[in-house]
């Protein structure tokens, strides 16, 4: 009896040795060709430094070799220069330290676009359409970006003079500017749009992006905020963890938000909703396009499962891949794919990648009518897997979040393209403000409710703004114009709302002749309907 017990244990003994002789083999090998193939990569880096024909950067052509790499994965896993980490870094922390205004090189004059809410600029009276012409007693004119850059941004506490023009003010004024850390908004604006439509328009998840999100909400609700647009298109994404603290303010319980699984378990994980929040029960609608990527994804993709809400507008882009930063040691950094994400019904939203040269180009070749699609028969394909949200309604995974209404945004023509693509509305409101800023100012005071409804911009300046467009080599389309009269009517008033209002006043204007957005406004009993609110 001990015997027959004796013979199997020994063969299971004998086979576990050889399991894991065979998996340490396996390391073994593949150890000795990844060292075989760094060797060589060193003996071509080598031969190339001492024998090419003119005299290489080392450097580059490793910058090169990384690049060409990563080339090989998928779209997302990138190489990032040292020289482009403090700004990369800069848009997710939230914050740099400067002089805290949004410029413009116009004409070789530094000229401020908008002064940053809650900077040193704001603070001492800078305003949109001032032009810097000294720094530190040094002439401004013909400055690049990069040294307005360099010039005006330092650390906090340090002090730079700036000498500033202002059109209809005689003389030059100097202002000696504390620098700051300057809030990097990830949240672009927030207001009420009617007396019970709160909107909220969010831009990337960054460091602050929940913190952000939670002050603005609580300042819609005491505004009277009974329902909510929240709009993420062209929002490209950020930070996973965000992402989910952000689909929590609406998601209640214990409710998953997203997964994700990796080759590697240790990038396996699960994330819930944790928190109560008072706005778990607002109606809600979310606005996507092309445009929303990655961390918005997540958020539209655990609404719509979850049939929290509605999703309107047109298919996200379909990034469903999660990266680690990892930071090398001359600052560089290694942004390396690690795990794929999942919806809360299982859905992964990643688009196929195998055509990387056509990656980025298909979402704007995307064909899509304005429809009902609750039941999502739009994308109806026996390709792509099926999934059910909470309510048992059909969704499909690997193309993105597609709407429950798809909303085209508006076609412009190629003459009001071109118009865009020269900066000739903001450069044409730039001289318009100098001449009428201080009769809008005396008109509409703080008013932006009465600018919207009844400020129309002057015909008799359409004809001068297409002179203008003229002037700046942009010829004039007679059947663009009559076509798109209405949105370049709408695009100079609202540059005229930026100048003084800034963010609130350039959204205030541009909704009201938003197809998307007035579309949303108009089916939250479906949205309520929809999550049994």
């Amino acid at each position: 009896m001990i015997n027959r017990f004796k013979i199997p244990f020994f063969s299971i003994a004998i086979l576990t040795v050889g399991i894991l002789l065979g998996i340490e083999y396996q390391k073994v090998i593949s150890s000795d060709n990844l060292r075989e193939s760094l060797r060589k990569f060193e003996q071509v880096l080598t031969f190339t430094d001492k024998n090419y024909v003119d005299n290489v950067d080392s450097q580059k052509l490793i910058e090169a070799a990384i690049t060409g790499m990563l080339d090989s994965l998928d779209p997302h896993s990138v190489y990032i220069p040292a020289k482009q980490m403090e700004g990369v870094e800069e848009q997710f922390r939230g914050n740099f330290e400067g002089v805290g205004i949004e410029f413009q090189v116009v004409n070789d004059t530094l000229t401020v676009v908008s002064a940053i809410t809650g900077g040193p600029s704001e603070a001492l009276g800078i305003m949109a359409g001032d032009r810097i012409v000294k720094i530190d007693n040094k002439s401004a004119v013909g400055i690049t970006n990069d040294q307005v850059r360099s010039k005006l941004r330092g650390p906090a506490g340090s002090k730079v003079t700036v000498s500033v023009y202002r059109p209809g003010i005689r003389g030059i004024n100097d202002y000696v500017i504390v620098r700051d850390k300057i809030p990097l908004y990830s949240v672009d604006t927030h207001f009420m749009y009617d007396n019970e439509t709160g909107y909220l328009s969010l831009s990337r998840f960054s460091e602050t992006t929940t913190d952000e999100m939670i002050s603005a909400l609580n300042d819609l609700q005491k505004k009277g905020m009974k329902r909510l647009v929240l709009d993420l298109r062209n929002n490209p994404g950020g930070y996973l963890n965000q992402a989910v603290q952000v689909a929590d303010l609406f998601i209640d319980g214990n409710k998953m938000i997203v997964y994700t699984k990796g080759r590697k378990s240790e990038f396996d994980e699960e994330y819930h909703a944790s928190k109560y929040y008072n706005y778990e029960k607002v109606p809600l609608i979310v606005l996507i396009n092309s445009g929303s990527a990655s961390a918005s994804e997540i958020v539209s993709g655990a609404i719509q499962d979850w049939d929290r809400g509605l999703i309107v507008g047109e298919t996200s882009f379909g990034k469903g891949l999660v990266q680690r930063q990892y930071m090398l040691p001359d600052n560089s950094a290694l942004r390396l794919t690690v795990s794929r994400y999942y919806t809360p019904s299982g859905r992964l939203i990643q688009r196929s990648y195998k055509d990387k040269k056509s990656y980025y180009l298909d979402v704007n070749s995307r064909v899509e009518s304005d429809t009902v699609n609750m039941d999502h028969s739009f994308e109806k394909d026996p390709n792509k897997p099926v999934f059910k949200t909470k309510g048992g309604r059909k969704v499909y995974g690997g193309g993105g979040i597609t709407p429950d209404y798809f909303v085209s945004s508006t076609k412009l023509s190629s003459y009001s393209i071109a118009l865009r693509r020269a900066n000739l509305f903001y450069l044409y409101i730039l001289s318009y403000m100098d001449r009428h800023s201080s009769e809008i100012k005396r008109k509409y005071g703080n008013n932006l409710a009465e600018f919207v409804r009844n400020y129309q911009f002057p015909e008799s300046d359409l004809n001068r703004f297409t002179s203008f467009a003229i002037d700046k080599k942009v010829a004039f389309i007679k059947k663009d114009y009559e076509k798109d009269k209405q949105f370049i009517k709408t695009q100079l008033k609202a540059y005229i709302a930026r100048d003084i209002w800034k963010n609130e006043g350039w959204y205030q204007v541009l909704l009201g002749v938003d197809n998307q957005f007035m579309k949303a406004v108009k089916e939250f009993r479906e949205a309520e309907k929809l999550a049994k609110l």
